[in-house]
């Protein structure tokens, strides 16, 4: 169950969850959110996400509509993302990473 906490001003934060990850799965999700300048809590939101948001369309269209593999698979995905609502960048990431310069 996820849990809620109150911020000092009195508003209800986020539920937090906790999620044990084997050590090689944790580190591809911190590889891949210092690539996306993200912190790894925020890289794990897109990505929990994005699979539900696949899963719950293949739940909807059923398995036989999924793309085949191959070209015509490849059309299939392009024209699927054509119909889908574009997607708005949003502006700089809050936290950069920056790499010192080693001595």
């Amino acid at each position: 169950m996820a849990t809620r906490q109150t911020s000092s001003s009195g508003r209800p934060k986020s539920p937090r969850i906790q999620v044990v990850l084997p050590e090689e799965l944790c580190d591809r999700l911190a590889a891949m959110a210092e690539a996306e300048a993200r912190t790894v809590s925020n890289m794990a939101r897109v990505l929990i996400q994005q699979g539900l948001d696949r899963f719950e369309r293949q739940q909807r269209t059923g398995p036989s509509e999924l793309p085949v593999a191959g070209l015509g698979g490849f059309r299939a995905v392009l024209e699927q993302q054509g119909q889908e609502e574009p997607r708005r960048l949003r502006g700089a990431p809050r936290r950069l990473r920056l790499q010192r310069p080693r001595a």
